[in-house]
């Protein structure tokens, strides 16, 4: 793919990288960046994990890599809103200020090429246990570490037999009925909080869980994370919004120059682009 031009978007989506941890999959998200490019970035939070780094440093060159990436998209033109979440709330004190000219803000309004108006914002301000109960949110953190773990055996044996990239942290996820019930709420609150913004839809992460999906006259969107899925939402210049994953081994075949086309998310289904 060195040699093909990136595919081009009016927008780019992206959240939940936690740069800073052992589980983000940076070289996965400079090679997304690679194929890909947008007029406008939101990074919609948790693209920074200051909750792991406080714990102790871990900024290998391809964290840095990501960084830099994106601030040359930002030198070049592009714009670039980060939208600060919880593992990197410390940038909410710096609403507004630029930094190498990405500008920082706790929620942003965007405004697709059909008109329709989004809500972007991380989404932790509606998560419950982060804000009243912080050291059960700590706590559940020590267990995503764990099913992080879990993940990597899981895709080593997967890879062993030449089987292609799945998330045994997703699977798992949407199969506890607790963590179900706990998405479902989730959306349910961001959807109220659209309708009480006066405007078409959400675009959010937080939950690590991907989705594209109406309710009512309000369109939910999550981007997803990558941790586990690997997935951003893209804005199609006619206002649509789609769901792209980046898949392990397409990823790494991709730097062999083996051809790639990349598994399409539209509305929570998955099919071949």
């Amino acid at each position: 793919m060195s040699g093909e031009a990136p595919r081009a978007f009016r927008t780019l989506f992206i959240s939940d990288v936690h740069l800073g941890s052992k589980p983000a999959k940076a070289e996965f998200l400079i090679d997304f960046l690679r194929h890909h490019e947008a007029e406008t970035i939101y990074l919609v939070g948790d693209i920074v994990d200051g909750w792991r780094l406080r714990r102790s440093w871990h900024w290998p060159q391809t964290h840095n890599d990501v960084v830099q990436k994106l601030l040359r998209q930002a030198r070049k033109g592009t714009n670039i809103i980060y939208i600060a979440g919880n593992h990197d709330e410390f940038l909410r004190m710096f609403q507004g200020v630029h930094f190498g000219g990405i500008v920082v803000a706790d929620r942003a309004i965007h405004e697709a090429a059909d008109g329709k108006r989004y809500l972007v914002i991380h989404g932790d301000q509606f998560d419950t246990i982060v804000h009243n109960a912080r050291w059960l949110a700590y706590l559940g953190d020590k267990a995503y570490d764990f099913a992080i773990i879990v993940n990597r055996v899981v895709s080593r044996a997967r890879r062993l037999f030449g089987m292609p990239y799945w998330s045994f942290s997703s699977w798992a996820k949407v199969k506890v009925k607790k963590a179900v019930n706990f998405i479902g709420a989730f959306q349910d609150v961001l959807t109220e909080e659209a309708r009480r913004s006066d405007v078409d839809g959400v675009i959010c992460g937080h939950i690590h869980h991907a989705v594209i999906e109406d309710f009512g006259d309000v369109r939910y969107i999550n981007t997803g994370d990558w941790v586990e899925s690997c997935t951003a939402v893209v804005e199609h210049f006619d206002g649509s919004m789609e769901i792209l994953w980046w898949p392990q081994v397409q990823a790494k075949a991709s730097a062999v120059e083996t051809p790639f086309v990349p598994t399409v998310i539209e509305g929570g289904g998955v099919k071949a682009a």
